[in-house]
């Protein structure tokens, strides 16, 4: 299957902080299990106390867009064929103060607005160099 944004669109290098955001196929966001903050994208430390007892929650991946930017000129050129498409900040819905950023990938890029709920759907990309497999977050727009 042909990916979103290309088969030769750059992949994310994973480590220890943000292989469960990459590979879970669920929205996970990094808890403090000190204060009960929650984060996103994951620290070493908590940014409320600064703790160092830090785990994970599973969020239900509904949102809604608090910002969005229509990408109109190809970054690469691999992306000619893909311009425009929506790059979105998402509040969490269950994850208070915690934003994430994506792709929108069911609507034109156009009609994405502020204020529209989003879920996030993953794509599986196989990253052949580290042999992962990888669960790509993604939002759509739902009514």
């Amino acid at each position: 299957m042909s990916r979103h944004l290309g088969d030769d669109w750059l992949l994310p290098s994973l480590d220890d902080l943000n292989r469960k955001w990459f590979t879970a196929g669920v929205v996970t966001v990094q808890t403090c299990n000190d204060c009960g903050s929650l984060q996103h994208p994951p620290e070493e430390l908590c940014c409320s106390c600064q703790g160092t007892d830090l785990g994970w929650r599973e969020c239900s991946g509904e949102g809604k867009i608090e910002s969005v930017a229509v990408v109109t000129h190809p970054l690469r050129p691999s992306l000619v064929d893909h311009v425009p498409y929506a790059v979105v900040v998402v509040s969490l819905a269950d994850a208070p103060g915690v934003n994430a950023i994506g792709n929108v990938i069911n609507v034109p890029a156009r009609e994405v607005g502020i204020g529209q709920r989003v879920r996030a759907v993953f794509q599986r990309v196989v990253d052949a160099d580290a042999h992962e497999v990888l669960e790509i977050p993604q939002w759509e727009v739902v009514s």
